[in-house]
């Protein structure tokens, strides 16, 4: 791993990039170790996602708000704690937490094991329509290759 994401396919409406093990995050090279940005690398246009590995003992260097944008952190392995405008929450895998731009946040890894979380974030308000009204089913399904 060791080096910056780049784009390993991309066809017309598509574009992949493979970050690897969640557990080598930290061997990406980032301003920030451990967390792993997608925008550029994807070319993502309404939403920014980062990928994070947090090690034991680790937190969040700053609180922090946004201006206009939300956030959704989903812990999908460890345990720690999130924290927003001073209210304590226990994360572990499973847990989702969504914070308005104007709340104050900040996380830790307060366990022995690391945390990985998916953090995912866009402007509040800018999904105008819902994914059951948006979708368009195509005629003829999926058609898969054999093997």
């Amino acid at each position: 791993m060791g080096e910056v994401l780049g784009v390993a396919a991309e066809g017309k409406n598509y574009s992949v990039v493979h970050a690897g093990e969640f557990s080598a995050l930290d061997q990406v090279k980032t301003k920030s170790p451990g967390k792993v940005f997608l925008k550029r690398a994807l070319g993502l246009t309404g939403m920014e996602v980062s990928l994070n590995k947090i090690g034991p003992g680790q937190s969040a260097p700053f609180a922090h708000q946004h201006k206009n944008n939300e956030e959704l952190y989903i812990c999908i392995k460890g345990s720690g704690q999130f924290q927003v405008d001073g209210d304590v929450i226990d994360l572990r895998e499973g847990t989702v937490v969504r914070v308005a731009p104007g709340g104050t946040r900040a996380w830790r890894n307060n366990s022995n094991e690391d945390l990985y979380m998916i953090v995912i974030q866009a402007p509040q308000g800018s999904l105008e329509t819902w994914t059951g009204s948006d979708g368009i089913i195509v005629e003829g399904g999926v058609s898969w290759p054999e093997g």
